[in-house]
């Protein structure tokens, strides 16, 4: 995976000069459009693209369809997918009404292969000065951590890393290999703000 580290002024507030930092992001190549994922899958499968456009279009339906009932739906060599939402709490159920939502979520959970692949996947990372002058190149040696956001056992319950982030609720449902472990996996509400 490529990453460039390109250095940028960062202002904390509107009265400080700021400072250098330099800010890492994936180097993207481009997005693949459906009709090119659809024709490379009918060739590594040896069916036809029409037949694979049928498919593709059923599966995406009725994903649509079992995630708007509450299920977790897998996805194939990827993980499972499920929707739910961030909410405010309250004490009385008389206060309980849908303007408590805060938003909606689509909950992607990927399978255990899927993160390895991450895991093993080496890093290059170009470092840019503010010129846009390449200063050096780096290859990871890191531990190849991949973030989970359904384990909280490392959490602070005290501590939000996202302030601008409702949290809290149930995320468990689903053991990143496709099957249900018997959690939450039906509920639609898993993000609760004590607000």
């Amino acid at each position: 995976m490529k990453v460039k580290a390109v250095e940028k002024l960062l202002k904390f507030d509107k009265n400080s000069a700021g400072v250098y930092r330099y800010v890492m992001s994936p180097e993207m190549y481009s997005s693949l459009n459906q009709k090119k994922v659809i024709k490379e899958a009918a060739l590594r499968s040896g069916v036809s693209q029409g037949v694979m456009q049928a498919c593709w279009d059923a599966a995406g339906e009725v994903i649509k369809a079992w995630a708007t009932e509450g299920h977790s739906v897998a996805l194939p060599g990827l993980g499972t997918m499920r929707f739910g939402l961030r909410s405010k709490s309250v004490e009385d159920v008389n206060k309980v009404k849908t303007g408590l939502i805060t938003s909606r979520r689509i909950i992607f959970t990927p399978d255990v292969d899927l993160k390895d692949e991450l895991k093993n996947t080496a890093i290059v990372i170009t470092c840019y000065d503010r010129d846009g002058k390449e200063v050096k190149r780096v290859t990871s040696d890191d531990e190849g951590n991949v973030e989970d956001p359904e384990d909280t056992s490392n959490v602070n319950p005290n501590v939000n890393p996202n302030p601008n982030d409702n949290t809290g609720g149930d995320n468990t449902g689903d053991n990143g290999n496709g099957n249900d472990d018997g959690g939450d996996s039906g509920s639609i509400v898993d993000g609760v703000d004590e607000g």
